[in-house]
């Protein structure tokens, strides 16, 4: 069950067909209604959805209410939950509350439509921390978090739920000055990235027929997880040859079949028990966790890993597991999730929804996960 957040801005492009050259502020949409402009990023949001409509057993949309979501999942006749009451016209403070209410929530994914406005507006709540995809709807459509239509967002969405893989990529938030634009200017600026699924990446390699060369790709994960160690913090290393190469190219020695930890680059525990790593979680605020799947199976969790407990794997948490593997032993679980089986049903149910894993320098894929039957 993916939990997947919906907010829509309702006004998004009502100045578009009436030559306002923008949507932005109040009196800009009163003058776009003066001269009859229609909403229309609702219906822009019902050709996207309309290709979920096969998957629904496998989504949980939780949205905010009237124009802003709950409506036009109620004509699709897609069950929804609203975290957020709509004021009778809604403003861009909405769009940021209705998001932070989503993301509280815990949601896998967020889906908005608008404009380059709605996009600043998401991105001032969420920054690069949870994948997004965009519904084009507004007048400007400078941001790469859109998708290119309605409906290919929608194929994008149809992709993640369906279980195939999809690349994770930075795209840029852009918007323009509407005001200069209206005199002839474009005057864009750039206000940071965020996280979008770009499964043309990695389907494009795919069809390239390109074979990755394993000592390469394991040493462009090395390299991309090393970059991002944290000073004072504690990483438990799991099994496996990937994590194996990973402990490599810090010159550490590596137990292949057990766990390891580290602190600044420096081994501190070889082989641990799940009471040591217990005791060791205890003693460091700041805990990662670095794991692999078991090739073929796609377990991460609860197969030659139990040393990993359900206590540890808690102490560390969910955002600070760091999976890590090659698009090619990805590939060879030919859609089919990752799974975690720790023996705590509550913590596999926490732990399932999609994960980001590692497979280059700079480069991940969004994978699902779910808990073992």
């Amino acid at each position: 069950m993916f939990r997947i957040g919906l907010v829509v801005n309702p006004y998004s492009g009502i100045g578009g067909a009436v030559g306002l050259k923008g949507s932005d502020g109040e009196a800009t949409r009163q003058e776009a209604l003066a001269k009859g402009a229609e909403l229309k990023a609702n219906q822009r949001v019902e050709q996207a959805l309309q290709l979920l409509q096969p998957h629904q057993s496998s989504i949980q949309w939780l949205t905010a209410s009237g124009a802003m979501g709950a409506d036009v999942l109620q004509r699709l006749e897609f069950g929804s939950e609203t975290l957020y009451q709509t004021p009778q016209q809604s403003e861009a403070d909405d769009t940021k509350a209705a998001v932070s209410a989503l993301v509280e929530s815990g949601i896998d994914l967020l889906v908005f439509a608008g404009g380059d406005g709605t996009a600043r507006d998401v991105y001032a709540v969420i920054g690069d921390t949870l994948p997004v995809v965009g519904i084009p709807a507004g007048v400007k459509i400078h941001s790469g978090v859109y998708a290119v239509s309605p409906k290919a967002a929608g194929r994008v969405l149809e992709l993640l739920v369906s279980g195939q893989l999809t690349t994770v990529r930075h795209a840029d938030v852009m918007d323009i000055d509407e005001n200069a634009f209206r005199q002839g200017n474009v005057r864009a600026r750039r206000y940071g990235e965020m996280l979008v699924p770009g499964e043309l990446e990695y389907m494009q390699a795919v069809k390239m027929g390109g074979r990755e060369s394993d000592e390469l790709v394991l040493t462009d994960i090395a390299d991309d997880v090393i970059e991002n160690m944290e000073d004072d913090a504690l990483y438990i290393m799991g099994s496996g040859s990937t994590v194996a190469a990973l402990m490599e190219q810090m010159d550490l020695p590596n137990t292949l079949l057990g766990v390891d930890a580290i602190v600044n680059q420096q081994l501190i525990g070889s082989d641990l028990t799940a009471a040591q790593l217990e005791a060791l979680c205890r003693d460091y605020t700041k805990r990662y966790l670095v794991i692999t799947l078991i090739g073929g199976q796609g377990h991460i969790f609860g197969r030659g890993n139990q040393q990993l407990s359900p206590a540890v794997i808690k102490a560390v948490g969910r955002p600070n597991i760091i999976v890590v593997a090659s698009k090619t032993k990805l590939k060879a679980l030919e859609g089919r999730p990752l799974r975690v089986d720790t023996g705590d049903v509550e913590l596999d149910q926490a732990l399932t929804g999609f994960i980001q894993v590692t497979t280059g320098y700079h480069d991940q894929t969004m994978v699902a996960v779910t808990a073992v039957d």
